[in-house]
C-alpha cells in the first residue's frame, strides 16, 4: 500500500480522537452547566455559572444564562420587595380603619350613658372627626388599590393644557374655597398643545390637587410655562426632602401627626410616564414643587 494511504488514515484517526475529546468535554461542559444551574436555582445564592471549558460557544452559553439568572433575580428581588410592602400596608391600613372605627364605638357608647346635652354634644363632634378621618383612610386604601391595576387606553391627539388645567382647577374650586385655600395661578396666554391622551391627564391634575387639598397647610401656587411646564407648589411643612424622595413610590405613604399623603401621586406619575411624560418632585422651604413635563 501507498505511503499516503496510512498518512490519511492516521489523519483520519487523529481527527476521531480529536472530535471524541471534543465531544467528551462538551458533555462535561454539559453536565456541569446542569449541575451548577440545579444548584443556584435551588439555594438563595448570588453565584454565576462557571466552567473549565474553554469553548467558545461553551462560554457564550454561559454567559447568555448568567444573564438570564440576573435577570431572574432582580424581578424576584422586585417581587419580594413588593410583596412584603403590600403585607405591610396591608397591615398598616387595617390598623388605621380599626383606630377610628373603635373610637367611634366607645363615643356612641358613652352618648347613650350620658345625659348631660352638653357632653353629648362634645362626644358628637368626637364622632364626626373620627369618621371624616375614617372616610379619608378609606379613600386612601381605595387609591392604593387603583395603582394595583390602572388599566389604561392610551389614546393620543393634541390638547390644549391650558384648557385641561383650568377645568381641574375649576372643578376643585368649592373644595379650595371650604379649606379657606386660595390658589395663586399663573397660566401662560400662549395656548400650550400636547400630543397627550386628555382623559389621563385630567386624572393626573385631579390627583395633585386632591393631594393638595387635602394635606397642604398653607399657600398653594399652579404656573403653567410658556414652554408646557406645569407646576404645582403647596406648604406641607410636615414633609422632609427624604420623604418627598419617596413620595412617587407605589407603596410608600407619608404620615406626621394627622398628615399623610395618599398614593394618587404614585397614579400621576405612572400616567404621566405612559404619556410619554415626566414628572419630578422637591422640596423647598417647607413647600412641595410637583413639575411635569409633557
Amino acid at each position: 500500500m501507498s505511503i499516503w494511504f496510512y498518512v490519511a488514515i492516521g489523519i483520519l484517526i487523529t481527527i476521531i480522537i480529536v472530535l471524541l475529546f471534543k465531544l467528551i468535554s462538551l458533555r462535561l461542559s454539559i453536565r456541569e452547566i446542569r449541575t451548577t444551574l440545579t444548584e443556584i436555582l435551588k439555594s438563595d445564592t448570588n453565584n454565576l455559572i462557571t466552567v473549565s471549558s474553554g469553548d467558545k460557544e461553551v462560554k457564550k452559553l454561559c454567559n447568555s444564562l448568567n444573564t438570564e439568572l440576573k435577570s431572574l433575580r432582580n424581578q424576584r428581588l422586585q417581587y419580594e420587595n413588593g410583596n412584603q410592602e403590600i403585607k405591610t400596608l396591608a397591615t398598616n391600613i387595617s390598623h388605621d380603619l380599626r383606630t377610628p372605627l373603635t373610637a367611634i364605638s366607645g363615643y356612641v357608647d358613652l352618648m347613650k350613658e350620658s345625659k348631660d346635652s352638653t357632653k353629648q354634644e362634645e362626644y358628637l363632634q368626637i364622632v364626626e372627626n373620627k369618621t371624616e378621618d375614617l372616610i379619608l383612610r378609606t379613600e386612601q386604601l381605595f387609591d392604593f388599590f387603583k395603582t394595583l391595576d390602572i388599566g389604561v387606553n392610551i389614546e393620543k391627539e393634541e390638547i390644549c393644557i391650558n384648557e385641561l388645567l383650568e377645568e381641574a382647577l375649576a372643578n376643585f374650586y368649592t373644595i379650595f374655597k371650604e379649606k379657606a385655600v386660595i390658589p395663586q395661578v399663573e397660566i401662560t396666554e400662549q395656548k400650550i398643545y400636547k400630543n397627550v391622551d386628555k382623559n389621563t391627564i385630567v386624572r393626573v391634575f385631579e390627583n395633585i390637587l386632591s393631594n393638595v387639598s387635602k394635606y397642604s397647610n398653607g399657600d398653594f401656587k399652579v404656573r403653567l410655562e410658556d414652554s408646557g411646564k406645569v407646576t404645582f407648589s403647596n406648604k406641607a411643612s410636615f414633609l422632609d426632602r427624604a420623604s418627598v424622595e419617596k413620595i412617587f413610590n407605589r407603596y410608600y405613604t407619608v404620615e406626621n401627626a394627622k398628615k399623610s399623603t395618599g398614593v394618587g401621586l404614585s397614579i400621576a406619575k405612572q400616567l404621566v410616564e405612559l404619556n410619554g411624560g415626566r414628572i419630578v418632585a422637591k422640596y423647598e422651604a417647607e413647600n412641595l414643587i410637583i413639575e411635569i413635563e409633557l
